[in-house]
């Protein structure tokens, strides 16, 4: 099992009462200080969100140069997009294919190519989109095309839904710059949360990435799903990212009881109200509050909950590794740890030096990424059919 971060410039009013008008800019650096304490502790991703009009929810709109800056903070984790979404009213997606194979460059192959249909119809309609139920179509249609435009030095499509907002436009004869550092191309992954799109990821060969509210025990039979149909995978790029990524959340601190004390205190229930309020292809649970009241925040039994039910690691090193021990029959291959919520930035921080330094050598030995070893041996099938 391998592990990583994900950031999303969560700006809280909490925090905006605490630090004016400098806790969004505060947001958006210390996040960036986070990956690079997890590149220094043994973590081996990082994934940067990427969201458009969510007050509060995440303030991180431009991945792509967030992205750049911290390549340049960090030597060894790799960085993901969690995602890049095919809107081509917001982004052509010959401009999609031109920043991967550039922050593949800047990274020298520590980049992992995220995309997604996006996160909730606020975003979707705020981009001249009608509804989420379109985007579907849109991601079936470019993703076959991206890899063909890393591949191709004469690349020209017309499709349906590739030039909106101009519908029978076409792009001429064109070679699409630069091409990968990486060989054949980074990485590619999907965001997924229900059967029939991990065993559509699968199929065509794509990594998931399971941003949900599920525990992980439930995980199991979707992953099962995925792991029964990638062997079969006829994929869309060059080969198959055999992957799933989960997230949940993490307090790792030297006392247990303050972790668990910190756990109850850092807003989670806040920011998952705050997912209900914007996401709203994600089914509200029955009886929750109606935004803007938000689910009051967990008590010290709710958190207990949370733990044994495998939501959130929480406790000391030696707890946090048997609630590990508990999870690695589920069939992850990689978790990551939404980080900090509203977490004082200092406990954030520590919780990842704590966890990378006496927990995560006892699970992941490899030193090698696994999405760069699938892509070692897919380039040289490649070298050597040729």
């Amino acid at each position: 099992m391998e592990f990583g971060i994900f950031v999303q410039g969560h700006v809280p009013n909490t925090r905006v009462e605490r630090e004016g008008d400098q806790a969004e800019h505060n947001a958006l650096m210390k996040e960036a200080e986070l990956i690079r304490v997890a590149d220094q502790n043994n973590f081996k991703y990082a994934w940067i969100t990427e969201h458009h009009f969510l007050t509060e929810y995440s303030h991180l709109s431009a991945s792509d140069a967030y992205l750049g800056y911290c390549a340049a903070q960090t030597e060894r984790i790799h960085l993901g997009s969690g995602i890049f979404s095919f809107n081509p009213h917001k982004d052509h997606p010959g401009r999609i294919a031109e920043r991967v194979a550039m922050l593949d460059h800047l990274t020298e192959g520590r980049f992992e190519f995220g995309t997604g249909r996006g996160a909730g119809s606020r975003e979707v309609t705020g981009w001249d989109i009608a509804s989420t139920d379109d985007t579907r179509a849109i991601w079936d249609e470019v993703i076959r095309e991206i890899p063909k435009m890393w591949r191709d030095e004469e690349y020209a499509y017309q499709g349906e839904y590739f030039n909106l907002p101009f519908p029978g436009d076409k792009i001429p004869t064109r070679n699409i710059l630069p091409k990968p550092y990486s060989k054949p191309h980074p990485p590619m992954w999907v965001a997924a949360g229900n059967p029939p799109t991990f065993e559509k990821a699968a199929r065509m060969g794509l990594g998931v990435l399971a941003f949900t509210t599920r525990a992980v025990p439930d995980m199991a039979p979707l992953i099962a799903t995925y792991k029964d149909n990638v062997g079969k995978a006829e994929p869309v790029g060059a080969f198959a990212n055999d992957n799933v990524m989960v997230t949940i959340g993490l307090v790792c601190m030297e006392d247990g009881e303050a972790a668990r004390k910190m756990a109850a205190n850092m807003g989670i229930n806040y920011l998952q109200s705050l997912v209900y309020h914007y996401h709203d292809t994600i089914p509200v649970p029955e009886g929750a509050p109606v935004w803007p009241e938000p689910v009051s925040e967990p008590t010290r039994e709710e958190v207990e909950f949370r733990i044994d039910q495998g939501y959130i690691l929480c406790g000391d090193p030696d707890e946090i590794t048997e609630q590990l021990r508990r999870m690695e029959n589920v069939g992850i291959d990689q978790l990551v740890f939404g980080v900090p919520c509203d977490l004082p930035w200092d406990v954030a921080a520590e919780s990842l030096r704590l966890f990378g330094d006496e927990v995560i050598p006892k699970f992941d030995t490899e030193p090698t990424h696994r999405t760069t070893r699938q892509r070692e041996a897919a380039a040289a099938r490649i070298a050597g059919a040729s």
